[in-house]
């Protein structure tokens, strides 16, 4: 550190800190030792410009910083929030951190192997759903090949796409003046597309368009990344509880945290909430414009049942973190019960074994299903996750 101890005493420009101004001063330090770890800011410019100045402090430090806030924080959303921070700190620090404990300590839900029985019944519902010649998986991937969509139709589909979930969205929720999303095309990335939520209101998403998708995947992937998902909750609590409400502490977007969950879960289930039949024909009309076509009512059957087959992932990272597996084992895991290509099975082990992202692949199931529970067909309730601080307990309770 240059000039002083980080901690309880931080002051910008001679003036304390508030516990809010803390946090995103310790969000911005553990930012620094791993790229991406700050999903997003938009906080305070003269903060980050301190923070970027310093050297960088180390991990140890940042989790005895974050175990001293903790102590002057009532129970609410902020210290759930810390925590995380903590634990990760002190996992970046090199403590042996019991896997469980970690995935518990971040996203607030305790990882547990699912049943084998749960993937033999989607195996035998798939059976039925994809018949013929050669393994289920084969089958799967063939029924799959024919729907590919070349990635410049994908991304002008994918922005004929968003105006109608737009409008959907904004039947159930007030969406902030000036919110925009900006669409771009990369190549030579490893993933499908991301959205990058820029502040100010404005998210960009990026659409890999090396990545052969379906039609029916881009739906979804409109729904998850835009509206009424990432942005759609980002630019509604920038807007209601950083603007409006003066809640600092929303001003930073943080990997490792039970905010993440919630906001995977948020998009995970906002698709089911804001398109009703007749709105799902709309889109489907949108992809016949671009002439992506295709049977809906066994699509639609085969991704209810695939949706079974996501927690492969989790076990995958349970079996080599938990319980000692190898790699190849973790891998033939994922392809046997996921019924994953060796490709994408070896990438779900990569992600998983990642040290930034070992924990994450949690937020995409366990906050799929805590919100979808917490929503249980209100839209009331989807609109609560959009606009407040919801615990991950308050999901787990609600």
């Amino acid at each position: 550190m240059r000039g002083r101890r980080p901690g309880a005493g931080s002051t910008v420009r001679g003036r304390t800190l508030t516990p809010a101004e803390r946090y995103l001063e310790l969000g911005l330090r553990l930012g620094r030792h791993v790229d991406g770890l700050v999903d997003a800011y938009y906080g305070p410019l003269e903060l980050k410009a301190q923070v970027d100045a310093e050297d960088v402090v180390e991990a140890s430090q940042l989790a005895d910083d974050a175990g001293v806030l903790l102590g002057e924080l009532p129970d609410g959303w902020l210290r759930d929030q810390i925590r995380a921070c903590e634990t990760y700190a002190r996992v970046l620090a090199g403590e042996k951190v019991d896997y469980a404990d970690e995935v518990e300590a971040c996203y607030g839900v305790r990882p547990e192997l699912t049943p084998i029985a749960v993937y033999e019944e989607a195996h035998a519902e798939l059976e039925e759903l994809l018949p013929g010649e050669g393994s289920l998986v084969e089958r799967r991937e063939n029924w799959r090949a024919q729907q590919l969509v070349d990635g410049g139709i994908a991304l002008a589909a994918l922005a004929d796409l968003l105006p109608l979930l737009r409008a959907r969205t904004s039947e159930l929720v007030a969406l902030p003046a000036g919110e925009r999303v900006m669409l771009e095309p990369v190549d030579d990335e490893p993933w499908w597309a991301f959205n990058y939520y820029q502040g100010d209101l404005v998210s960009r998403v990026v659409l890999n368009v090396d990545v052969p998708t379906t039609g029916f995947d881009l739906i979804h992937l409109a729904a998850h990344e835009v509206y009424p998902g990432h942005h759609t909750e980002h630019s509604l609590k920038e807007q209601l509880l950083l603007r409006d409400a003066g809640a600092l502490e929303e001003a930073i977007q943080l990997v490792p945290t039970p905010q993440a969950l919630v906001s995977e879960g948020i998009a995970e289930v906002g698709l089911d909430v804001v398109l009703d039949a007749d709105a799902r024909a709309e889109a489907y009309v949108v992809l016949a414009r671009h002439g992506i076509e295709f049977d809906v009512d066994l699509t639609e059957r085969i991704a209810k049942v695939s949706e079974k087959l996501g927690t492969a992932g989790d076990d995958a990272a349970l079996l080599i973190h938990a319980d000692g597996a190898s790699e190849e084992d973790a891998k033939r895991h994922i392809e046997r019960w996921g019924l994953a290509t060796p490709e994408r099975a070896a990438r779900g082990v990569r992600f998983v074994t990642d040290p930034t992202w070992r924990a994450y692949a949690i937020t995409y199931t366990a906050g799929e299903r805590l919100c979808r529970g917490f929503v249980d067909g209100d839209p009331a309730r989807f609109r609560q996750l959009l606009t407040e601080h919801v615990r991950v307990s308050e999901l787990q309770s609600g």
